[in-house]
């Protein structure tokens, strides 16, 4: 049975594998705070519909509540330890979601999928002050594919080692902003990302959707490039690896694992 990912924006994604859909730090929303979403439709309600939903860190455009509001009751929402704690109000609205908090090595059995934390290099708090912190994370889906969502994370030595073998992997290659900052990957640590880890297919995400209103004239290549740079890297540094592009809403379908 081939895998089917979908790319929704930023960093939203649908796995389909082994029966079960899986639903990548679900952000259904036209503005958030300073950021306006400027390339892609909203992704349709039917994007909303999931098995189970995996959040990578605290940050607001990847734990969104109202986002997470959407899903269906009995939804299975897999975050970062302690995020009930960081976010308030977060058990109370989604009180009829199943949340299951995760720190880096646990499984948790989603149908015939097995779900499994990963390290991540990036700042885990809810805001860019304050004691509102979770582990930032990663997830390998595994079932009849393993498949690698980085959430947001910078390179780091022990990337390979930690997240294992996988077939695909969905991997951030810019940001919302004409700067990218600590614990981020751009095209170029990508590429290399994708070199150490090796799988068969990947494909670039967390780019090209939301900017910050007032600043479309400020580095608009660091929007629109990510993705066309990742490919090009890429073929130069992971030349065995399939590349898939998506644009927004388009899906792309795998052969299941080797």
């Amino acid at each position: 049975m081939p895998v089917e990912i979908t790319w929704w924006g930023h960093a939203t994604c649908t796995v389909e594998d082994s029966g079960v859909r899986v639903l990548t730090d679900p952000l259904f929303v036209r503005r958030l705070a300073h950021l306006r979403r400027r390339r892609g439709e909203l992704p349709p309600p039917g994007a909303w519909r999931a098995d189970v939903a995996l959040v990578s860190h605290l940050h607001s455009d990847h734990l969104h509540v109202p986002s997470l509001a959407r899903l269906a009751p009995d939804t299975r929402l897999i975050v970062p330890r302690g995020a009930s704690k960081a976010v308030p109000g977060l058990s109370r609205r989604l009180a009829h979601l199943r949340i299951t908090e995760v720190v880096a090595g646990d499984h948790t059995k989603v149908g015939d999928l097995v779900v499994r934390a990963v390290p991540a290099r990036h700042d885990g708090r809810r805001l860019n002050v304050g004691p509102q912190r979770a582990p930032a994370l990663g997830y390998v889906i595994e079932g009849e594919a393993r498949t690698y969502f980085a959430g947001d994370t910078g390179l780091f030595a022990s990337m390979a080692e930690e997240v294992g073998p996988v077939d695909a992997a969905l991997l951030p290659v810019g940001g919302w902003g004409p700067y990218l900052g600590e614990g981020h990957l751009n095209a170029e640590r990508a590429a290399e990302a994708l070199a150490r880890l090796a799988p068969r297919s990947a494909v670039p995400v967390h780019y090209g959707t939301y900017w910050p209103i007032g600043m479309d004239a400020v580095r608009p290549h660091e929007f629109h490039a990510p993705g066309e740079e990742f490919v090009r890297l890429a073929a130069e540094r992971a030349p065995a690896v399939d590349v898939y592009r998506l644009e927004h809403g388009e899906s792309v379908r795998l052969e299941a694992a080797r």
